[in-house]
Order: C-alpha cells, then sequence, then structure tokens
C-alpha cells in the first residue's frame, strides 16, 4: 500500500496555506478500505463485495450490464431515443476499433492518436480540449453531447471505419490519414446542419448536476480582494 501513496501539496483549511498530503488514486482507495481493521469500514466492504457480486453475474449474462447502463441513463433523465442512438454508437466504435487493430494498431496511445483525428477534424478540437470546453474531466464525453453531437461522432466514427475497411491502411500513419477522412465526412455534415440553422451545433452545455470548482480562479479573486482592501486602507489612512 505503501508505494501507492503519493504526496501532492493540498491547501489547508485552517489556515489556507498548501502542504504536502498523502493521496490515493481510486484503486488504492478501495485497497485501503479493505486493509481496515474495523467495524466502521464494514458498509463500504459490504459494499465492495456487492459490487464485485454484480460484475460476476454480468460476466456469466452481459444483458444485465447493459440493462444497468440504460437504467443508469433513465435515472440521469436521458431520453430512450438517445440511449439507443448511445449503445448502437458503442458498439460501431467497437467495430471501428476492431478494424484498427486489424490494421496494425496496438496500443493505447494510438487509438487516442486516431480518435482525436476524427474529434479534430469534425469539431476543430481533441477529446481532452472538447471536455475542457464542455467542463467535465473524468467523465464520457458523449454522455455530455447533444443529439446532434453524439450523431456527427458516430458518422465521424463509421465513415472511418468504411475507408479503413475499403482502403486497408496499415499502421499509425496511413491510419491517420483515414481517420482524418472519416472525420472530414462528419465536417461536411456538420457544416450543412449549421448552415440551415444559422448556429453552432457544438454545446458548451454538459449533463452534470454538480460543477468543478476552479481554485486557480477561487485564488486570483482571492487576491484581488486584498490588494483592494490594502489599497482601500491605504487611501483611509491618507485622509
Amino acid at each position: 500500500m505503501h508505494e501507492k501513496i503519493v504526496q501532492l501539496k493540498l491547501k489547508s483549511n485552517k489556515d489556507g496555506k498548501n502542504y504536502l498530503t498523502d493521496t490515493l488514486d481510486t484503486d488504492g482507495i478501495f485497497r485501503l478500505i479493505e486493509s481496515v481493521p474495523s467495524s466502521k469500514a464494514e458498509p463500504f466492504k459490504l459494499w465492495l463485495a456487492q459490487m464485485g457480486k454484480e460484475r460476476i453475474d454480468e460476466i456469466f449474462d452481459p444483458e444485465i450490464a447493459i440493462n444497468r447502463a440504460i437504467d443508469y441513463y433513465r435515472g440521469r433523465g436521458y431520453s430512450d431515443q438517445w440511449i439507443e442512438t448511445r449503445l448502437k454508437g458503442i458498439l460501431d466504435r467497437k467495430k471501428l476499433t476492431d478494424v484498427w487493430k486489424e490494421n496494425g494498431i496496438k496500443q493505447n496511445y494510438e487509438y487516442g492518436i486516431l480518435t482525436n483525428e476524427i474529434y479534430q477534424s469534425w469539431s476543430g478540437m481533441k477529446a481532452s480540449e472538447y471536455k475542457k470546453y464542455k467542463d467535465i474531466r473524468k467523465e464520457s464525453l458523449r454522455d455530455n453531447m447533444t443529439d446532434i453531437e453524439v450523431a456527427l461522432t458516430d458518422l465521424g466514427e463509421i465513415a472511418t471505419r468504411e475507408l479503413a475497411k475499403e482502403h486497408k491502411p496499415y499502421g499509425l500513419k496511413e491510419n491517420r490519414k483515414i481517420a482524418k477522412m472519416g472525420g472530414h465526412a462528419a465536417k461536411v455534415a456538420r457544416d450543412d446542419i449549421e448552415k440551415n440553422l444559422g448556429k453552432s451545433v457544438i454545446s458548451k452545455t454538459n449533463a452534470l448536476n454538480y460543477k468543478y470548482l476552479d481554485f486557480n480562479k477561487m485564488e486570483k479573486k482571492k487576491l484581488l480582494k486584498e490588494q483592494k482592501d490594502q489599497k482601500m486602507k491605504e487611501n483611509n489612512s491618507m485622509e
């Protein structure tokens, strides 16, 4: 467990200063909970056991996982039409990655590069930039897209898949060219839709019911307030 601990500078609620603090990732936190010899940790251990049981059940009956996903999306307020499109998009994405694998793509970073080529071609942003634009972090980008954004994403990937099957590129360099072509097909569709709508289909909205705190902005705002207060004190002392 000790080797998983990483020290990060975090702000103290007591004095507002930053101190080196022991932190763990999600896996490390679960390991820590399992190792705690206390009755207070028992509810968390039971929850982990239940989660493990559910995953095992899903291995024997994958439909359980699909139904769980549908219930999750419905609980978040998504329409059945959106859910159907989203699930179909997951299948289409799997078909695309299978084609990429056949065409010599093996490493995770290569899949990321090709995905970014598609996004960049039709939206003008990489996946990470798109997430930042929508103010999301670890959340799924597609789960926070509008119907049109999801459709354009799917179109770019389906076009890339069909082009790759036809031209049979091999390796990262050749597949990047095809990914750009697939993304361009979605860009043509986007341009046509926006021409008729008279506005952009790229939305800043997300489906989150919470907001992330921007500590840099908070610090800047606090500093400006302190400077303003200091200036007022100086002006008062001069009078």
